[in-house]
């Protein structure tokens, strides 16, 4: 019926990566990758692709390129690419130590793999665990602790993260999750859907047809990317949310969500990309903004882990298949805008 299985990968830049194949039984199949900090690569419902991929493909970490923008060159999309777990964003200088794109840690092989299914109650669970550790001699030692889980017959999975500052200083830490939407959920006329207080662009370019920013345009030759900084509102629990859909589909709307804590995810970048062949969303819960650990830092927004100190994340996606579904979770996020 469904469960986790483990493979690797064969051949070029990606020969070598660890794979595991999740299967839930519900139509949702997606595939984590213990090679790149078990990041999401693949995801598809009943066949629909959910997540936009890079042309690189799963690149084996040993190939990974830190200065300025070579984390491009590894960056392989996917449902979920995890950004830290020191520094996020533009590449910069901070206090004098140069830092590329987006950090190291979704280029560090998981450790300590485990990877198993077992009935709880009348549920059967199916998951992946690791730990990958970043660090240096006399710099950061933080381990993140991952597992991403499924159950059978569910269309939805979680990513439940323990990120802990096992050195002796205390240490920079900014965190975010990549999530990146392609076609069909992406196509003209799909929106982002969301409890949004307020937005800002970026920048300059994110300006343009700023009235538009949660419309997913056409693809569109010479399109320049766009960043927005939206303001979330939370539900009584706690938890925001953010999906994109598209209900020009036939057969009915198509699309999926991602629910998260403010508290440990307060910031939301989002990512509009619609150029022709590479034509994505973003959708991108945070502890920062996309501008780099200098600008984080000078605004006074830079997060810190003490010695011993440990942070959680968790994260859900899930399916939004159906008028039933979609109209649910807007109602959902209506309820949340009150």
């Amino acid at each position: 019926l469904g469960g986790a299985r483990q493979s690797k990968l064969v051949g070029g830049m990606e020969d070598g990566v660890d794979f595991v194949e999740f299967r839930t039984g519900s139509g949702l199949n997606f595939t984590a990758v213990p090679g790149r900090a078990l990041d999401i690569s693949i995801a598809e419902f009943n066949g629909r692709p959910l997540a936009w991929r890079s042309a690189t493909g799963e690149v084996h970490a040993a190939h990974y390129e830190e200065p300025g923008i070579g984390w491009l060159r590894s960056f392989f999309g996917g449902l979920g690419t995890t950004c830290g777990l020191t520094y996020v964003g533009a590449p910069t200088v901070d206090e004098g130590e140069p830092l590329g794109l987006h950090g190291r840690i979704s280029c560090t092989p998981a450790s300590n793999l485990h990877v198993d299914g077992e009935w709880d109650g009348d549920e059967y669970r199916m998951w992946a665990s690791g730990k990958m550790r970043e660090s240096r001699l006399f710099g950061e030692n933080i381990l993140l602790r991952r597992k991403v889980s499924a159950v059978l017959g569910q269309n939805r999975l979680w990513i439940d993260d323990k990120v802990t500052n096992e050195g002796p200083r205390r240490t920079p830490h900014m965190f975010l999750y990549h999530i990146n939407a392609g076609y069909p959920v992406v196509d003209a006329g799909a929106e982002l859907v969301a409890p949004i207080v307020s937005t800002r662009p970026r920048d300059a370019e994110s300006e343009v047809d700023q009235e538009h920013f949660y419309l997913c345009d056409p693809p569109t030759v010479g399109f320049k990317e766009r960043c927005y900084y939206h303001e979330m509102a939370a539900d009584a629990d706690g938890f925001t949310c953010s999906a994109l859909i598209n209900k020009t589909l036939p057969g009915g709307p198509f699309g999926f969500y991602v629910k998260y804590k403010k508290s440990q995810l307060p910031k939301f970048n989002h990512w509009k990309m619609n150029g022709t062949q590479e034509y994505v969303i973003g959708m991108e819960p945070a502890n920062c903004w996309v501008e780099g650990r200098a600008k984080e830092r000078g605004r006074g927004g830079l997060e810190f882990l003490d010695p011993g100190e440990t942070r959680e994340y968790n994260v859900e996606i899930g399916v939004l298949s159906g008028d039933e579904d979609v109209s649910r979770f807007e109602e959902a996020v209506k309820s949340i805008k009150k």
